[in-house]
């Protein structure tokens, strides 16, 4: 293990490099305040009753937003709750 010792100036600069860089990303990516949930495509699945294929219609035709990281999706908690409420009040029009 090896101990740098650095100027108390140029600690406290490299610090406020640190609260900048995140700021910065706060105001890029949010806050996320409302602490929402994001789910993975099998728990969607599961909550929507559909086919690993139908959701993957929802992604391509817009149907349902969607965040990919990687090769993986996720899907926000609000996203879902708005298909179904969209889906249930097309049911009710005749």
């Amino acid at each position: 293990m090896d101990i740098i010792a650095i100027e108390g100036r140029t600690f406290e600069q490299i610090k406020q490099s640190f609260e900048n860089f995140t700021q910065q990303i706060k105001s890029l990516c949010g806050d996320n305040r409302n602490n929402e949930k994001w789910l993975g495509n099998k728990t969607v699945c599961e909550l929507l009753h559909i086919s690993s294929r139908t959701l993957q219609s929802y992604r391509d035709n817009g149907t349902l937003p969607y965040s990919q990281i990687g090769r993986k999706c996720y899907y926000k908690t609000s996203d879902i709750e708005t298909l179904i409420s969209q889906s249930q009040s097309k049911k009710l029009i005749p």
